[in-house]
């Protein structure tokens, strides 16, 4: 069996389990790119040993560019493996899992990339003078810690003024969650809303939903007419709250349930102890 035909069952066992469209299109990347370097091999001739011999390849540890790629890249790429074939061999399409030796690299992960009070408070300033979608759809992720595809997936009916809640469908896994709204943002929800009963939250000129590409585009441009000259991503507004939430309160299950994480080892990341705490502590 070609690697290719061995995909297309594993992405269908992957979405049959609920496994999220990231996901599987992580594991489908990291797949392909063992299938080209191995060429016409079939899936049964692959054992532990060219496995490893991939592994310890450029292809598998530099990017396209050919610069090395961090830690954290090369794990994801272990594991995408060794889920891959663990399925096959469970499957009963390989006599044995050649992946089974494979181990991940210890290492630590990177801080959350959270945008510096400063920071924050420049794209704050350029959000007042946005057009009224952009500067309440990003102050919302920057508050309430959203994914954009949360934000983005958000219908007028989902959204409870009087409550202070918001109802996520898109959250991670498909599964339903609770957001609650600060004060300040619910009144901005209210005239941004204004007599609207139902539909998209975030509609472009057509009534359309706004795609997840515009609003990227939206927001590296308000970060350029901001001068944040680092670069940054969406998902650094999420990662803005789940800092300051942390660094206010100290309870990293408050910011594990405020970010809607399964695990509680997905918030730790921003449980680091800088050095002005370290200092009073030691006092």
């Amino acid at each position: 069996m070609q690697i290719e035909v061995a995909l297309g069952k594993f992405v269908t066992q992957l979405e049959a389990d609920g496994r999220s469209p990231h996901t599987v299109l992580q594991y489908q990347r990291h797949v392909r790119l063992l299938a080209s370097w191995l060429g016409r091999t079939p899936v049964e001739k692959v054992d532990h040993e060219r496995l490893a011999e991939f592994l310890g390849t450029d292809v598998a540890r530099c990017r396209p560019d050919g610069v090395g790629k961090k830690p954290t890249s090369t794990n994801a790429l272990r594991s995408s493996l060794r889920c891959f074939f663990a399925y096959l061999h469970a499957a009963g399409e390989i006599p044995s899992n050649p992946a089974r030796l494979i181990r991940r690299a210890r290492c630590s992960g990177p801080p959350p990339r959270a945008l510096t009070e400063d920071e924050e408070e420049r794209l704050v300033a350029e959000l007042s003078r946005a057009p009224e979608r952009d500067r309440v759809l990003f102050l919302l992720m920057l508050r309430v810690g959203l994914r954009l595809g949360s934000a983005l997936g958000l219908d007028v009916e989902d959204v409870d003024l009087e409550a202070g809640e918001l109802l996520l469908h898109g959250a991670k896994g498909g599964r339903e969650e609770l957001a609650f709204l600060p004060a300040a943002l619910v009144e901005d929800l209210r005239a941004w809303i204004g007599e609207r009963t139902r539909g998209p939250l975030f509609p472009g000129p057509s009534g359309r939903r706004i795609t997840a590409r515009h609003a990227r585009r939206r927001f590296r441009t308000l970060l350029s007419e901001a001068d944040i000259s680092r670069v940054h991503g969406t998902h650094t507004l999420r990662h803005t709250l789940g800092d300051r939430l942390y660094r206010r309160t100290g309870d990293i299950e408050l910011v594990r349930t405020a970010l809607h994480h399964r695990a509680i080892a997905s918030t730790m990341v921003y449980a680091r102890c800088g050095r002005e705490r370290l200092r009073a502590a030691m006092a």
